[in-house]
Order: C-alpha cells, then structure tokens, then sequence
C-alpha cells in the first residue's frame, strides 16, 4: 500500500509541473496582442492548468490535514514549523483555501468569456456552488488562523471574500456590459495567477528558506504584481471603450 508521503510526494510533483506550465502561459495573453488566437489559445490552456493545478493542491492539503508529520517530515524539527498543529493550518488549511479561490477564480473568468451573449448562463449551479466553497474556505482559514495566531492566515483569506463578493456583483447584474464583462474577465484570471504565485513563492520558500516563508514581504510580491496587471489592463480596456464611445 502506498505510503501517505510517497502520495504526497507525487501529487506536488504533479502540481509543479501544470502549475509551472500554467504560470508561464499566463504571460502570453498578459502581455501579448488582446484578442488574438495566441491570446485565446494560451488563455485557455491557462485556465485549463489553474483548473487541474487547484484540484491537485486541494488533494494535496486533504493529504496534510490527514498526516502532517509524515507529508511534511522536514519540518519536524524546525523551531517555528514544527507544531503538527501549525503544519495542517499553513500547508493544509491555508492550501485548501488558495486552491478554492484558483479553481473560482479561473473558471468564473472563463465563463465570462464564454458566455458573452448570454449573461444568465454564467449563473450556472457549479459557478454558484464555486461561491459557496470560496466563501466557507476563506471563512475556515481564518478561523484557523486566528487560533493559530496566524495573520497571515487570517489577512489572506480577505481575498477570498472580496473574491465572491465581485463575483455575485457581476453575476447579478441585470445587464453587464461588455466592458464590464471584459473587467471581469481580467479580474478573475490575473487574480488565479496572483493565487498560484503566492503558492508557489511561498510554500516553495518552505522548502529552501522555510525562515522566510510566512514574512509579509515575500506574499506581498505576487499580489502587488498582480493588482498593478488587474488596474493597468482594466484601465486600458476602459480607455478603449470610451475611444470607440465617443467616436
């Protein structure tokens, strides 16, 4: 019978690899002509890796909060990890959290898209049930984090919040507009690669330099970028329209 670490261990080998795959997709429709066939191309395979990354890590938490000890031996003697307690809040709770908010984030941008003339269509049960999820996660990981003392735990999961409460904004909408359609759209599929940056910085830094791995600095990279890529290209789009507005 397999060993719950050598599970684990395949599960982040797995997990590297769409993340990585992912995460360099995601720069092609970021940075490249909008509206092309490369940006629809890589914007899906984008959303395609976000989608099979999150449920890979969501595995990947369940294992942790099942045996944190034997998923996580390496940190068994560390002096700030090394509470079995603290190993399921960060690496199992707060995983399971950020993998919720990938899996909504990047389906709720693709349905953006892919329901374009069909608004209600966007208010299909999973995108729904996705909401619901979201917000019990990010209600859970700061409960969590609150008992660890964790802020970090608790500060983060205001994302999650903030998530779905854009979200059921556009999804009731009477009669969105394209431009808000296309903000959305952008909100949603920058913020899956701010989610799995973070991840990937932070739970990556455990590993080299677990000492820095929960300092606000080091979060702060992804999602300062990220917010930075969301307002920029929400501002261009808006510009454009009021171009072709006022023409």
């Amino acid at each position: 019978m397999m060993s719950t670490h050598t599970l684990f261990q395949i599960l982040v080998a797995i997990h590297i690899v769409t993340g990585a795959v992912g995460l360099i997709s995601f720069w092609v429709p970021v940075v490249g002509r909008k509206g092309g066939v490369n940006h629809a191309r890589f914007g899906k395979l984008f959303t395609m890796m976000m989608l099979i990354t999150g449920s890979v890590a969501i595995c990947i938490a369940l294992t942790t909060l099942s045996d944190p000890i034997a998923t996580h031996p390496h940190l068994v003697d560390h002096p700030q990890f090394g509470d079995p307690g603290l190993i399921a809040g960060i690496f199992g709770w707060m995983m399971l959290y950020l993998a919720t908010l990938t899996i909504n984030l990047s389906w709720h941008g693709w349905l953006c898209i892919q329901n374009r003339r069909d608004h209600k269509a966007n208010r299909t049960w999973h995108n729904l049930l996705l909401q619901v999820l979201l917000a019990i996660a990010s209600a859970n990981c700061a409960w969590r984090g609150w008992e660890l003392n964790q802020l970090l735990m608790v500060g983060i999961s205001m994302v999650g919040f903030a998530t779905v409460a854009t979200n059921l904004w556009f999804l009731y909408k009477p009669n969105p507009r394209p431009l808000d359609r296309i903000k959305e759209h952008i909100k949603s599929l920058v913020g899956a690669g701010i989610s799995v940056y973070t991840a990937f910085f932070a739970f990556g830094a455990v590993r080299m330099l677990p000492e820095i791995a929960l300092t606000p600095a080091l979060w702060s990279v992804p999602l300062i970028t990220g917010l930075t890529l969301i307002i920029y290209h929400q501002r261009a789009v808006t510009l454009k329209f009021r171009a072709r507005t006022a023409a």
